[in-house]
């Protein structure tokens, strides 16, 4: 993909691209006969201060090789990305995790709430900037 940063040094093959262009990747990867990506085992955020990284850990069950896509996301304050479900449905409860622990927000998604906080929980615990006095969880 034109723009991909690839990155061969890591357990995983590594591809870096923008946020937009991480669904197109994700379709390609998963529809292209030769990747094959038909498996997405893992789907997850780090909050990096200034930004989140998005992180997806794909598998492919027909010719055994995995792979990783990254992308950051620059907006602290309405983070959101495109949603991964209707390339993976695997991906529907990883980015209801996500949502309900990081604030990012998945667009299309097809049932985003949360599914382990209170819905009348202020804050995300994952987040470096997570403070809670009552628990005394600061960072």
């Amino acid at each position: 993909m034109p723009g991909a940063e690839i990155d061969t040094e890591k357990q995983f093959l590594t591809a870096t691209v923008e946020n937009g262009q991480i669904h197109d990747l994700a379709s390609f990867l998963n529809n292209t006969p030769e990747t094959c990506f038909d498996y997405l085992f893992c789907e997850s955020a780090v909050d990096y201060s200034d930004h989140f990284m998005m992180v997806y850990h794909l598998d492919s069950t027909k010719h055994r090789h995995q792979m990783v896509m990254k992308t950051k996301i620059t907006d602290r304050e309405n983070p959101s990305i495109d949603s991964m479900c209707n390339v993976w449905i695997g991906a529907e409860y990883h980015e209801r995790e996500i949502f309900d622990l990081f604030g990012i927000k998945f667009n299309n998604h097809p049932d985003l709430r949360k599914i382990f906080l209170d819905n009348d929980w202020v804050g995300f615990p994952l987040r470096k900037d997570y403070t809670d006095p009552v628990n005394i969880v600061e960072r």
